[in-house]
């Protein structure tokens, strides 16, 4: 069995903006910085065997942070990053409805198939998305065999992930949180993920993050 600790990267700028990242390559702001520094805090004492993320900026940033508080190397996977939104990336939501309202109520109807308009990169379709992030997920724990892994990857994964291990279908509402530098644990049976605890940001705490600032 592997224990996955599933991380979203800390906060960014477009974050705060509500701005769609896609595939844009965004790093952490300040206040991103100083979760993924907590976050590295909080797990140093925590076995790891190996670290992964994205290789977007935002993601190995976050990640960077929890390996350098263990002396462990960072291990880049481009299959993790965010969903590709073509068009979309770059922009505001408000702005995504009123240029493309009918692609716009496409996505948020969670339609499987529905493709954005054409940006910068093609955007993925939900099916495609989906299909890409959980065979990396799950190809990291059969592939490598460790007992506790980390991942640091983007919100759009972390909900298909545990969608996938809590078997909630996209046709249903969200009803989990996905916030930035929380820690998500799942396990990898050999056969089926399994959540164990989701949405623990205890590491974020005020006193904590004044820690961070004290270091």
């Amino acid at each position: 069995m592997t224990e996955i600790l599933l991380i979203r990267h800390g906060e960014t700028d477009w974050n705060t903006e509500r701005r769609l990242q896609g595939h844009w390559d965004v790093a952490l702001n300040a206040e991103g910085l100083r979760q993924a520094q907590a976050l590295g805090q909080a797990l140093r004492g925590e076995a790891l065997d190996a670290v992964f993320a994205s290789d977007l900026s935002r993601a190995r940033q976050t990640a960077e942070a929890i390996a350098a508080a263990k002396g462990m190397p960072v291990q880049i996977e481009p299959a993790l990053r965010e969903r590709c939104y073509g068009a979309f990336e770059g922009l505001r939501h408000g702005d995504i409805r009123q240029r493309y309202p009918d692609a716009y109520a496409a996505w948020q109807a969670r339609e499987l198939d529905a493709r954005m308009p054409p940006g910068e990169r093609p955007g993925e379709t939900l099916r495609e998305f989906s299909a890409r992030v959980v065979g990396a997920v799950v190809g990291l724990a059969v592939a490598h065999q460790l007992r506790r892994i980390a991942i640091v990857s983007h919100g759009g994964v972390l909900e298909c992930i545990c969608r996938e291990a809590r078997g909630i279908g996209w046709d249903k509402p969200r009803d989990f949180d996905i916030r930035n530098a929380s820690i998500n644990r799942l396990q990898w049976n050999g056969h089926a993920l399994r959540v164990l605890e989701w949405g623990d940001i205890a590491h974020l705490r005020q006193e904590a993050l004044d820690e961070v600032d004290r270091t």
